[in-house]
Formats: C-alpha cells, sequence, structure tokens
C-alpha cells in the first residue's frame, strides 16, 4: 500500500458502478479499498489493475459487519479521506404488494448498512483533509413511480442520513453528500436493446454513464460543495415525472 496516497473506500467496488468508481479514484492518484461480499475474483482482478489498490470482504447484511469493516481499516490508513456507498440491491416488488423478505434486504444493505458504516468511518478515520462521505441514492428520489417500491422505500431512508450525518459530523472539514444516478446500466432482467431505449428517457435524450457518476463521486471526495448536499447524475431524468419504472415504460413503448 502506497502510504502517500489518499484512500478511499468503495463499497460493491467490484463491478458496475462502483467498479467504475474505483477506478476514477485510481485514475486520480488515490488508494483503492475495494469492498465486496460474492465478487471475491472481480475485486482481486480489479485490484491487480489499479496502481495502489486492496480488496476488503463484508457481508453487509450481518449488522456488524459494516463497523467491524470500519474499526479495521481506520488504523492502517492514515490518510482515509473517503467513503463512498455504493454496494446495493435492486429487487423487484411494487407499491401493491410489498414483499417483506426484499424489504428487509433492501433496508438492511441500502440503509442501514451505509448508515452504520459512515457513522463508524467518522468516528474512528483520522485524515487530516476531512472526512467525506458519499452516499449512492438515485433520481427515483425525486422522481418516484410504483415499482421497486423497497428498493425506492430504502434510497429514501438512505438519503434521510445525508443530511443529518452533515449536521452531526464532528470537524468543520468534514462532508456528506449524495450522488443520485439515472439509469446507467442494464438492471434487473433488461436486454442491451431494452437498456438502450430506456436509458433515454431523460430530458436530454441520452444515456448518462459510469464514467460520468465516477467522475462526480472524484469530485465530491474533494470537498467543495457545501455538506449535505446531493448532486443528481442522469441527464435530466429526476426533473420529470415517470409514471412507472423506465424498465417497464421501455417495454410498453414497444408493446
Amino acid at each position: 500500500m502506497d502510504h502517500d496516497r489518499p484512500a478511499v473506500l468503495v463499497t460493491g467496488g467490484a463491478k458496475r458502478i462502483g467498479g467504475a468508481i474505483s477506478r476514477a479514484f485510481a485514475g486520480a492518484g488515490w488508494h483503492v479499498v475495494i469492498h465486496y461480499n460474492r465478487s471475491a475474483s472481480a475485486a482481486q482482478d480489479l485490484a491487480a489493475e489499479l496502481d495502489s489498490a486492496e480488496t476488503v470482504r463484508a457481508d453487509l447484511c450481518d449488522d456488524d459487519a459494516a463497523t467491524a469493516m470500519a474499526e479495521e481499516l481506520a488504523p492502517r490508513l492514515s490518510d482515509w479521506r473517503a467513503l463512498i456507498n455504493c454496494a446495493s440491491v435492486f429487487d423487484p416488488d411494487d407499491v401493491t404488494a410489498l414483499d417483506p423478505a426484499t424489504s428487509r434486504r433492501a433496508m438492511q444493505i441500502n440503509a442501514q448498512a451505509p448508515a452504520l458504516l459512515a457513522q463508524a468511518y467518522l468516528r474512528h478515520a483520522t485524515s487530516q483533509a476531512g472526512r467525506h462521505v458519499i452516499q449512492v441514492t438515485d433520481q427515483k428520489l425525486a422522481n418516484p413511480n410504483p415499482d421497486f417500491f423497497s428498493y425506492t422505500m430504502s434510497k429514501h431512508a438512505l438519503d434521510a442520513t445525508i443530511a443529518m450525518l452533515a449536521m452531526g459530523a464532528a470537524r468543520e472539514e468534514d462532508r456528506v453528500y449524495g450522488l443520485a444516478p439515472g439509469a446507467i446500466l442494464a438492471s434487473h432482467d433488461q436486454s442491451a436493446e431494452e437498456a438502450e431505449r430506456s436509458h433515454r428517457m431523460n430530458l436530454l435524450g441520452r444515456r448518462t454513464s459510469a464514467q460520468e457518476v465516477a467522475d462526480a463521486a472524484v469530485f465530491l471526495a474533494s470537498g467543495h460543495l457545501a455538506s449535505g448536499q446531493t448532486l443528481f447524475l442522469d441527464s435530466g431524468q429526476h426533473l420529470l415525472r415517470q409514471q412507472r419504472d423506465v424498465i417497464y415504460l421501455a417495454r410498453e413503448q414497444v408493446g
């Protein structure tokens, strides 16, 4: 590990948007700690590609795992400057039939574990350049629809942590932000062709890339914005009023 580099922990940092975020921080000269649960091979392969990286495993369904991860990392990372809570589950249920098991899993992984990890990070990390928490939420916060009901509830719960953690941060240099992507990568049961259509259902009619989200995370980790703010990366999708998730809107257009 290069002790001269600022360090970042990216949960879910091996694949998809998390992988793009890990690569962006590495490209900006950071030491990247890639969290994974079941994606050991992907995490190790990515760490081997980056100039300065390591992997850490934690099952965020375990109530103690997030706190233990921060407690283990903090003494080793003298300039642990950023935490990116990107790990998430996206399982279907809807407004007519909340599935209790889906809801419990979503709230645990998407909201409770990131809150516990952020608290432990702010309690134990010692970077003199300030500590920066970035909670990856969703444009659905501003543009809700009845689909993926438990997922959306969990992202609202995660969003609620941002202002509260920002108010409770111990040091003036600390920052807590939200990063709200729109439709970025094919998700749930989408085909590539469906993703191409659905991801252009925004004000600009363009696909937002994972790289744009990753670059925004690096920008937020610099701490230039006032704490407590959320940055939307969705080509204006959150400014619309979509009656269903774009996965289904795209299918209805074809049907």
